[in-house]
């Protein structure tokens, strides 16, 4: 049975626990008011606990630093980040008020009083969007759910790169197809790709934070990033040589 409890504001409340088992002081509590009703993005998704967890492992680099999360619904992430010293802002569509609502509940829920919530839709350059200080990291959870939206995220990430081009995008998402694939609109937009292992930050279990993880196997961690100048290269080199094997 996963911890329950009342939001401020009414509702159901889920606790989420991350500890540390070489620092057994070191524990974070966080209070996470959820609907279940996944077609609103209010429910805590595996993805969500995954990528928590990478931040509470990495802990130590996030104070102080700029934080975007996009999608960010019930907002997990977020406000782990902003509990981990971050300077964070929550976002989601702007057609989604109840998802920008519930971003405010889950950083009341948790005594944050200073998280801007943002009305951001994935692909749309908006005022909104080109008027956002410099992001050091952006935060996303099963955001690559619907290829649809594949490279709409990438394109709100890269708009973003163009004030801090050496900003990271942390990202975890749920194998659901083997045939749905962001390599080619990586390529298309620069971006270099790196898959972090799950064992790597102790997220290899079927039980994290005090949450059981269905479908947690199938999870996957990655880090974009602008690609350089000199991986750019590379590629273009690689292309023209796979072009120039198919002639005598």
């Amino acid at each position: 049975m996963e911890p329950r409890g009342a939001a401020r504001g009414g509702g159901a409340c889920r606790a989420f626990t991350f500890k540390d088992p070489k620092s057994p002081q070191e524990s974070l509590r966080v209070c996470i008011p959820e609907v279940l009703d996944p077609q609103y993005g209010m429910y805590v998704w595996p993805c969500a606990v995954v990528l928590a967890q990478y931040l509470w492992f990495h802990r130590d680099q996030l104070r102080g630093r700029a934080v975007l999360e996009l999608g960010a619904g019930v907002s997990l992430p977020g406000v782990v980040a902003a509990r981990c010293g971050a300077k964070v802002i929550l976002s989601d569509g702007s057609n989604k008020a109840a998802c920008l609502e519930n971003c405010g509940r889950s950083c009341e829920a948790n005594g944050l009083q200073d998280v801007p919530v943002l009305g951001l839709s994935w692909g749309e350059v908006t005022p909104e969007l080109l008027l956002l200080p410099k992001q050091d990291l952006v935060l996303g959870s099963d955001v690559f759910y619907d290829p649809e939206d594949f490279e709409d995220v990438l394109l709100t990430f890269v708009c973003l790169l163009k004030k801090n081009p050496e900003a990271q995008f942390w990202t975890t998402y749920q194998v659901r197809s083997s045939d749905w694939s962001i390599e080619p609109l990586l390529h298309r937009w620069k971006l270099d790709c790196v898959s972090v292992p799950l064992a790597d930050f102790d997220a290899d279990q079927s039980d994290l934070a005090g949450s059981s993880l269905p479908g947690s196997h199938s999870i996957q961690m990655m880090i974009l990033t602008r690609r350089t100048e000199e991986e750019n290269l590379l590629q273009e080199n690689h292309r023209d040589s796979s072009i120039a094997s198919h002639f005598p």
